[in-house]
């Protein structure tokens, strides 16, 4: 006699076929096979296929479930396959940092179309372009095909409302809490029917109109917070002013701390910011090319290189001095640091430099005496015999003046300490610029009118947060000790699902997708 019964297998279920017998003996025997498992979320049973064909043959089919029913090979072949893995962290993550939210409320029935484009770019980083065959082999959300032209349709259906809606929200998301980075850098063009676009000085020395973006980053969570486009022929004293202007109308009088590098250091800049309505707090370095600079070196030169004066910043050291000195009525707090490390180490580089420009101009004076790599370090004296070669001291000296030195101004950081940190921490703001234009495809604008290249800008600036954020995750939790980010989207990529006549079917996930989500604290997908 035959009967069907459940038992447990470790944390499985299965089902059984079992029968009674008496063997010769007369002896009582049971034997069981497997004919099936039970679904642990549903309860339900899943008969195996020589089960089903078996009972069909003897005339007692089994009762399937519709949920439960095998696929036939047609069924398979109709599938469809698409990567989940990644999109999946890439939504987890917009949703975590505020950016969905944020991009709902400000970009109307559209974020989602614009949304998934920056996906597509931390994704892949291809031109647009192929955009359509990515949404068709990716589980995103229903956004259509994204075709070239429904791309083209996006880009110009944003404006410049638009996208202030979507700073000023963003800013009041994430400038509460933190300070925030500045810098310039530039990204070429092969249009010349954008009006931003001119024959500036190139930061990357190439031969192509370019625009100006001027990016503010937060200093804690380096997430990029707002950006502006300008014309490229304006150089970064003059930018300033009107990101200022644009920064308090995003930002509705929201106190800031700027940090920027010495390319804005300008009487007119700093008074700018002082004199605002709401005054922007602000880290500057000072170029050694103004007379103050020179004068703050000379005073502290002396007396700087005194244990008293080390500060410990990480792994580095230096000596550090602290005054206060008088622009017009308000006081501005000035820090002099002097690397004694980097200073040796300019000298040592730039001894050995003219040393050796000294044994080659010596054994082929005639080939050297003109050249101006030479002549800038070496005085060539002609003799009767030839050449007398010696090195220019004088000229060693000069340049050796500010080895080692920085110097840096605040409104609102007294301490020393604090204020180099904050300062260097400044690379932010340029490791997002590479990797806006490296890994992003932005260094190319493939547009051919303004508002597509402003848009397109503004797609890759949302790509930007999100990609930061994952730089920062990999960057706390360790990750970059066993792959790189590259490596961790294709790890991510292999997650996939499957839909078959209706029904969709999840991958099982990996112990490195799972170690990822789990760095991340990303919930496992079901």
């Amino acid at each position: 006699m035959s009967y069907v019964f459940e038992a447990n297998v470790g944390k499985y279920r299965y089902v059984y076929e079992g029968s009674s017998y008496r063997d010769g003996d007369k002896k009582p025997r049971n034997t069981r096979k497997p004919i099936g498992k039970v679904d642990p979320k549903t309860g339900q049973r899943i008969y195996y296929d020589e089960y089903i064909e078996r009972m069909e043959k003897s005339g007692t089919p089994v009762e399937i479930p519709e949920s439960v029913k095998a696929f036939t090979i047609e069924d398979i072949k109709k599938s469809s396959l698409r990567e989940f893995g990644l999109f999946y962290l890439l939504q987890a993550l917009a949703d975590r940092v505020g950016l969905a939210m944020v991009m709902q409320e400000a970009m109307g029935n559209v974020w989602g179309e614009i949304f998934t484009l920056a996906c597509y770019l931390v994704s892949s980083g291809d031109p647009f372009q192929y955009c359509e065959n990515w949404v068709s082999n990716t589980e995103c959300p229903p956004v259509g095909s994204l075709s070239s032209q429904r791309i083209s349709e996006l880009l110009r259906c944003i404006d410049q409302s638009d996208r202030d809606r979507f700073y000023q929200l963003w800013c009041a998301c994430r400038c509460e809490r933190e300070y925030l980075a500045l810098d310039i850098t530039s990204t070429s063009s092969y249009s010349e029917l954008i009006d931003d676009v001119a024959w500036g000085h190139n930061r990357d020395n190439e031969n192509l109109p370019q625009v100006n973006i001027c990016m503010l980053v937060g200093e804690e969570t380096r997430l990029p917070v707002y950006q502006a486009v300008y014309d490229g022929s304006l150089n970064d004293v003059k930018t300033l002013e009107t990101t200022l202007a644009s920064l308090r109308h995003i930002t509705r009088g929201r106190g800031i701390l700027a940090v920027m590098d010495k390319g804005f250091y300008s009487g007119a800049n700093i008074n700018e910011m002082l004199a605002a309505k709401s005054p922007i707090q602000f880290i500057i370095s000072v170029p050694f090319k103004s007379a103050l600079a020179d004068a703050l070196i000379d005073k502290a030169r002396d007396n700087i290189d005194n244990v008293d004066n080390v500060i410990v910043v990480g792994s580095d050291s230096m000596r550090a001095a602290t005054s206060e000195i008088q622009w017009g009525s308000k006081a501005l707090y000035s820090h002099v640091y002097y690397s004694a490390k980097k200073a040796a180490g300019k000298r040592e580089e730039l001894y050995v430099h003219a040393a050796l420009l000294k044994e080659s101009a010596i054994a082929e004076p005639g080939k050297y005496s003109s050249s101006p790599a030479y002549k800038k370090y070496l005085r060539f004296t002609r003799t009767k015999n030839g050449y007398n070669v010696k090195i220019r001291h004088d000229v060693i000296e000069k340049e050796l003046r500010h080895a080692g030195w920085l110097i840096v101004f605040s409104n609102k950081t007294s301490n020393a300490k604090k204020a180099i940190r904050i300062y260097r921490d400044k690379d932010v703001v340029e490791k997002g610029f590479l990797r806006f234009k490296n890994c992003l495809d932005m260094g190319r604008l493939r547009v051919h009118s303004e508002g597509r290249m402003q848009n397109k800008l503004f797609v890759g600036f949302i790509a930007l947060i999100i990609m930061s954020e994952i730089n920062r995750v990999m960057l706390n939790e360790g990750l970059y000790r066993n792959m790189t980010m590259r490596q961790l989207f294709l790890n991510l990529a292999k997650l996939r699902v499957q839909y078959v006549n209706g029904t969709r079917i999840l991958f099982p996930v990996t112990k490195t997708q799972r170690e990822i989500y789990k760095a991340f604290d990303v919930e496992l997908p079901k």
